[in-house]
């Protein structure tokens, strides 16, 4: 897939000013709501859903927190793997709730005895296929290691629901590490797996991607005032 016209080689656009300051400011609204270690326990609420997926260590805690400009709002725990709830965050000024994002617990982490990631593995399934209001799903891959035989599990099991209509991008995290014709490369490949999905380069670091992905998400957030 080729850049449109008018967008970088790098998978980066070129908005407007005003429209990153409104999707930036945006992200910087969102704020804890709650937390489920299963589905029962989730609220069923109307607004539009943005998940955030991946494999553990690939930067996901990281790039929510650089996101929505605050150090901890999703928890990096030390220990990979060992949070397996799901966590809500509201978005939307003025304390009026118009999108949520759901931090899903990383998945791949060796040392999770397999019982426990069999049982998590299908609750995360179930909530990817289930989940009525959710409107876009944002996986984060490490471009070094490329996208993971566990992220294209994923990537079946979400495969129906993009036919359908549901947004995907899949974040190149830490670009950071890579030089330019390194990340040139991982876009490509990643393109080609990401099923006709959105494809962009991710650096909390050096705040590379940072504008562009708040832009797209408050886009798919807020269809109808486009």
């Amino acid at each position: 897939m080729n850049p449109a016209p008018g967008q970088p080689q790098d998978g980066t656009s070129t908005p407007s000013t005003g429209s990153v300051a409104v999707a930036t400011g945006w992200m910087h609204t969102a704020r804890f709501l709650t937390t489920a270690p299963k589905l029962e326990f989730l609220p069923t609420v109307e607004v539009p859903e943005i998940a955030f997926v991946g494999r553990s260590n690939a930067g996901k805690s990281t790039c929510i927190n650089t996101l929505t400009q605050q150090k901890r709002l999703a928890f990096a725990s030390k220990t990979p793997g060992r949070t397996q709830s799901i966590n809500l965050f509201a978005l939307g000024k003025q304390g009026v709730t118009d999108a949520i994002l759901a931090d899903l617990p990383g998945y791949g982490y060796a040392a999770v005895p397999k019982q426990d990631k069999l049982r998590w593995q299908q609750v995360m399934a179930n909530y990817l296929v289930t989940r009525e209001n959710l409107k876009a799903v944002v996986l984060m891959c490490d471009p070094r290691h490329g996208v993971t035989e566990l992220d294209e599990i994923l990537l079946e099991v979400i495969r129906p629901r993009v036919e359908q209509g549901l947004k995907f991008l899949m974040l190149l995290t830490k670009a950071d590490k890579l030089n330019r014709s390194e990340q040139a490369k991982a876009l490509s490949i990643a393109r080609l797996q990401a099923g006709g999905g959105e494809v962009k380069l991710f650096s909390a670091l050096k705040k590379q991607g940072v504008e562009e992905t708040s832009l797209l998400l408050w886009q798919w957030a807020h269809p109808t005032t486009e």
